[in-house]
């Protein structure tokens, strides 16, 4: 038998975790959703579009991945959920943020418990650069 303290205490921690991730991945979506239709996400885009070529990806992708990279991987959702991708796509940019999302916070961590900071980011980017070259040409 279920208990209904159980199911009380589980509803009240999923609202929250809701919640929580809707503070973030909310308004990102609504800056960018603005910034598509003014001339900024355009020019950011044409910007990097070279280098995410290489990744099979469009020039929006770098907001995705220096969000994702900065503060979390629910700003990175944010934008992709903003953004008109291909299912390869969102399968390289999710391939790479695995590797390395977060930074700034991580990287505290692993440095706090002794590990280098330079080793550390180094490992993480390398890999999802790495990664995502290897998805664009799999895929």
């Amino acid at each position: 038998m279920i208990k209904t303290d159980t199911i009380k205490r589980g509803a009240k921690n999923g609202l929250n975790t809701v919640a929580e991730l809707a503070k973030v991945i909310i308004p990102v979506y609504f800056i960018i959703t603005i910034l598509k239709h003014t001339q900024v996400l355009s020019y950011v885009a044409s910007y990097f579009e070279p280098l995410m070529k290489v990744f099979g990806l469009p020039g929006e992708a770098a907001i995705v991945l220096v969000l994702g990279n900065v503060l979390n991987i629910y700003a990175a959702i944010g934008v992709i959920a903003s953004l008109v991708l291909t299912a390869k796509q969102i399968t390289i940019i999710a391939v790479m943020l695995s590797f390395s999302h977060a930074l700034p916070i991580e990287t505290a961590v692993s440095k706090k418990i002794g590990v280098s900071v330079i080793v550390v980011v180094s490992i993480r980017i390398g890999l999802a650069i790495l990664s995502g070259l290897m998805m664009n040409l799999i895929l």
